[in-house]
């Protein structure tokens, strides 16, 4: 268990002094003259895809303003400014007390300066050089077959690394080939696809400054997107509304406090206009309701259906014939709420509809994004400036990493493209998705696995039958810069890890792509730390060499990243820009995927609307357990302990509601057992807050080893946010 640290008081709104004093802690950490360096250097933001940095500088957003900077930027920041691990850190500690080592105990220990080597059976990592390091993965490629090699990426490498990396998977003859946001946001993807014809957001930054209503359904961006916060509390000043909803009340939904904005700064500015608190897991119910709500008031823009959707009579008549009660029952949201909500959005001009984890962590995932569509183009709310559909991505270039290729399938054009570059065949076979791999390593199918960042095994539902699967991999191959749980719990039975450079310390720019399309260009830089670390392209490149040699094409090419921006340009859509990015110094927005006129990328052009089935309505004396990220964390990187916005002392807390914790004769500050389809976890400490009933939330991801994997069937993202639990005093 992790290390009780009592939280400060908790606050009664968003960022403002605690930001700053934040800030300024960290800067006195690292050294506030190294930290403002970096932070003003031409680097795309590490942490969410709002975009920053590029050719404007650091702490500029990609419309240009200044300054544009936040908590998760400068934790991130700072956390790679630390210094490097002990050269007998791993003579030191056996393999036994690093699997005891909480996430923020591996993430302090330091920035790793050698490769690490555990060999079978052996107690300790051993430091290796990389000449040793590197035979020992070209070999365990060439001694796998393709349908036993498995290549995996987060969000945070950059686009030269990760189409690299793809491309050494094709050329050696695998689509297994699978990256983070099937953990994420897959289900926003697939549900775009099926509705628009491209996966991404439908607006650009620019559009929220002409909008008069935000929808934030499924998020909280005032912990994982605070740059985000500026633009809504702007919406809300000059007159616009915003429903917020969220089964959780956040702090920073309801009032923040902008630092860069002095009168914001001192008096805070209101977010949310109407906060709603459905059940998790009620989304559909819930948009279904508004849906039928705006068809009985007349407030169906049925001119633009006509002209620009298909499938619009199902979707409606399924809304006329729903029955009220059912509605409200499993949305657990009042028909005068609902009703509410529909009235804000159809007095509105112009509308958009933000969602995160919230709405894709379902087993209805999929749905509950496309019922979200079915609402916009019902009011005539997308293909228009200032209107439509923002997916927030919390990964800095997760987005980017799917666009350049690093996803199991390919789209035919693209394939071809990648055959004529390479002069090879690409396979043809089906590649796994993440979880899909996870079951072939548990099968023993899975003989060599290669990870560029991240930390998968801690991304998965069932920790324990995720620490099973992947401790049959034989050979495991990490490039990453600090220690995470997972190369402990994930190792495979020889496990290796790469010390690779952070992005703005590398040798070469790197681009990033931000959740608005927009292509970002990141300077490199000088590493913050002393030691043997590469950058990830040179690895990846110097391992195609070797294992596939310089025939049919020359993979020593593309130690250059102008020469793999070169080839991006000729294999992937809309990227043809980023072939001169290196002379022109001009980001771009990738085309084909903004959608200001009605014209979609459907067979078409016209938007597809779906009918959404119903999911089960929750049992009345079941709780649904939503994992969440905490104020101090990035994905499963935590910095701090505690969560000041919730009031959570540490990691083992329980979120609960007052009247359920009466209902239960549970007391705030009492510890109770927490029992889930996959394990349970006792000494769990209550703490009583503004969650609804029947809902529960603790921290992720130390609470997945509840979560059993059930997995929503068309974008294979697991259901992290309406897991069914007991609780037990």
């Amino acid at each position: 268990m992790s290390q009780i640290v009592k939280t400060p008081r908790k606050i009664k709104a968003g960022g403002g002094w605690q930001a700053i004093a934040y800030s300024i802690e960290k800067a006195m950490q690292v050294g506030p003259w190294r930290l403002w360096k970096r932070m003003t250097s031409r680097n795309a933001c590490k942490t969410c895809a709002v975009g920053m940095g590029g050719q404007l500088g650091g702490m500029v957003n990609e419309a240009g303003h200044f300054p544009e900077v936040c908590k998760k930027s400068l934790q991130a920041q700072a956390a790679d400014m630390i210094g490097a691990i002990d050269v007998d850190y791993f003579d030191k500690h056996d393999l036994q007390y690093l699997e005891n080592l909480t996430p923020k105990q591996a993430e302090d220990a330091g920035r790793l300066i050698y490769p690490v080597l555990l060999e079978p059976g052996a107690t300790h990592f051993k430091v290796v050089n990389w000449d040793t390091a590197m035979t020992i993965a070209t070999q365990a490629l060439k001694e796998s077959k393709p349908e036993k090699t498995a290549f995996y990426s987060s969000g945070r490498s950059s686009n030269e690394a990760a189409f690299l990396l793809q491309s050494f998977a094709r050329a050696y003859g695998t689509n297994h080939v699978m990256n983070c946001s099937f953990y994420c946001h897959q289900a926003s993807g697939v549900a775009l696809k099926m509705a628009f014809g491209t996966g991404t957001a439908t607006v650009t930054l620019e559009d929220i400054s002409k909008a008069d209503f935000v929808m934030v359904i499924g998020s909280n961006p005032a912990s994982n997107h605070p740059r985000i916060m500026t633009q809504l509390a702007d919406l809300r000043r000059r007159g616009g509304r915003i429903v917020v909803v969220n089964p959780i009340v956040e702090t920073g939904l309801e009032k923040f406090h902008v630092p860069s904005q002095i009168k914001s700064y001192f008096f805070g500015s209101e977010i949310a206009s109407l906060y709603v608190q459905p059940y998790a897991g009620g989304d559909v119910h819930f948009l279904l309701g508004v849906l039928k709500s705006l068809d009985e008031t007349g407030n169906v823009n049925k001119e633009f259906l006509s002209e620009h959707t298909q499938g619009s009579e199902a979707v409606l008549q399924q809304a006329r014939t729903v029955d009220w009660q059912e509605i409200v029952t499993g949305s657990g949201v009042e028909k005068s709420v609902i009703e509410q909500t529909a009235s804000m959005l159809a007095e509105s001009k112009s509308a958009m509809f933000a969602w995160a984890m919230g709405l894709t962590h379902h087993e209805s995932g999929v749905d509950n994004v496309l019922a979200l569509c079915n609402v916009a183009l019902a009011t005539g709310n997308v293909g228009r400036p200032g209107a439509g559909l923002l997916p927030l991505r919390g990964h800095s270039n997760v987005q980017g990493v799917g666009s350049v290729g690093f996803a199991p399938g390919l789209q035919e054009g693209m394939r071809q493209a990648l055959e004529r570059v390479y002069n090879m065949k690409a396979p043809d076979a089906t590649g796994y998705d993440t979880h899909s791999m996870l079951e072939a390593a548990e099968r023993g199918e899975i003989s060599t696995l290669f990870c560029l960042g991240g930390n998968l095994w801690g991304s998965n539902p069932d920790l324990a039958w995720a620490t099973r699967a992947m401790q049959k991999v034989d050979t495991t191959v990490y490039l990453s810069t600090k220690l995470n749980p997972g190369h402990f719990y994930g190792r495979g039975q020889t496990t290796l890890i790469l010390p690779v450079l952070a992005r703005d310390e590398e040798p070469q720019s790197t681009t990033q792509e931000s959740m608005f399309n927009f292509v970002r260009l990141s300077d490199g830089g000088q590493p913050n730390v002393k030691g043997m670390m590469r950058a990830e392209s040179h690895v990846i490149c110097e391992l195609a060499t070797k294992v596939l040699g310089q025939s049919p094409f020359d993979w020593s090419r593309m130690m250059s990243h102008s020469e793999i921006r070169k080839v991006i340009s000729e294999v992937v859509p809309g990227w043809q820009e980023i072939a001169t990015i290196d002379e022109t110094k001009k980001e771009f927005t990738v085309a084909g995927r903004v959608f200001h006129t009605p014209q979609f990328n459907t067979v078409t052009g016209r938007a597809i609307m779906h009918a959404t089935p119903l999911p089960a309505v929750k049992a009345a004396d079941e709780f649904r357990l939503i994992t969440l990220r905490s104020e101090g964390q990035f994905n499963t990187v935590v910095y701090d302990e505690y969560d000041i916005y919730r009031g959570m002392p540490h990691r083992f807390c329980i979120l609960m509601s007052e009247s359920d914790t009466q209902r239960l004769k549970i007391a705030d500050g009492q510890r109770v057992t927490v029992r889930g389809e996959a394990g349970e976890l006792n000494n769990i400490e209550v703490v009583v807050g503004k969650i609804r009933d029947g809902v529960a939330a603790m921290f992720y991801p130390e609470a997945n080893v509840l979560i059993k994997a059930n997995i929503d069937k068309r974008s294979r993202t697991p259901n992290f946010k309406s897991a069914p639990v007991q609780i037990i005093a």
